[in-house]
């Protein structure tokens, strides 16, 4: 299942400022276009994700029933208080780790109980990871480590085809002259573009973002975000990212808020003050509350 082209939504190049907030007193509930996506096509659905660690008293509830469905060609941020389940949702969601309870359906396709055989080959063809660590192979080019999930899928990317989907993601994320250079010899937002054409170049069904601008100044952070929103709106790729950051998170569609392992809140496409507002209301919630999740 591939990207499909869909129209632009966003704002490119700069952190966005001054965005419609949408709905304010009841945005916990699931917005309209959500309600609506059900059974439709969706890129994401959880059904009921718990995630536990150890048992007894000691046990760590990093999940505690997650019902969510998110639709294709849609970007979501997902933000939390320190131990609120953010990458534990991100693992379960993609495949990383095996929920206790529950079900986890992503393009259609039910991945709950595959083998680890037709995860792994799950992940290499529909799914693309962002991280801060950008995760290159400081012995592979930029345009081997581009084609490096091609590679693994199987593929010949020595072909005349496997080095036009290098040249055309490269020059997607501005790097269109870098092919030949090694990491090492890239500042750290040049490769953190490698990274995101990397998790284009399978056309996959959803990006996992974890973090993907922590590491990097502002400007630099904006641009990331500008091609993550551009890969939405121009590309029809679904986006869910894990951040921190509320002006990040204002790339976004919308934004759901875990606290002990469930979504707490959620707010429509918005700017970062209310954006960050809302975090600090949920963090002054939460904060007497016993942790029992693992961020």
């Amino acid at each position: 299942m591939g990207l499909r082209a869909t129209r632009r939504r966003g704002q490119d190049g700069q952190y966005p400022a001054g965005i419609h907030h949408g709905p304010g007193a009841s945005d916990l509930q699931e917005p309209a276009d959500l309600q609506g996506a059900r059974g439709a096509d969706l890129a994401v659905e959880l059904r009921g994700v718990r995630r536990q660690y150890g048992r007894g008293a000691s046990a760590v509830h990093a999940l505690r029933g997650i019902d969510l469905a998110l639709p294709r060609a849609t970007f979501t941020a997902v933000m939390g208080p320190s131990g609120s389940g953010k990458s534990t949702f991100l693992q379960c969601a993609a495949g990383l780790d095996r929920p206790t309870e529950g079900s986890v359906r992503l393009g259609g396709t039910e991945i709950t109980g595959l083998s680890e055989n037709r995860l792994t080959e799950l992940r290499r063809t529909r799914l693309g990871f962002v991280f801060q660590s950008f995760n290159l192979l400081p012995s592979l080019t930029v345009e081997q480590n581009v084609v490096l999930p091609l590679r693994l899928a199987g593929q010949r990317t020595r072909s005349a085809r496997g080095r036009r989907e290098a040249t055309e993601m490269l020059a997607r994320v501005g790097l269109g002259d870098k092919g030949d250079r090694r990491p090492s010899q890239l500042s750290g937002g040049q490769q953190q573009r490698v990274a995101v054409a990397r998790a284009l170049v399978t056309r996959p069904d959803v990006i996992f973002a974890d973090e993907p601008t922590g590491a990097l100044d502002t400007t630099t952070a904006a641009e990331i975000l500008a091609l993550l929103r551009n890969a939405v709106d121009h590309l029809g790729a679904t986006v869910v990212m894990v951040t921190h950051d509320p002006a990040a998170a204002a790339y976004a569609d919308q934004v759901l808020f875990l606290a002990d392992g469930a979504i707490a809140d959620r707010l429509p496409r918005s700017g970062a003050d209310r954006i960050a507002a809302r975090m600090t209301a949920l963090t002054a919630r939460t904060a007497h509350v016993p942790a029992g999740a693992a961020a």
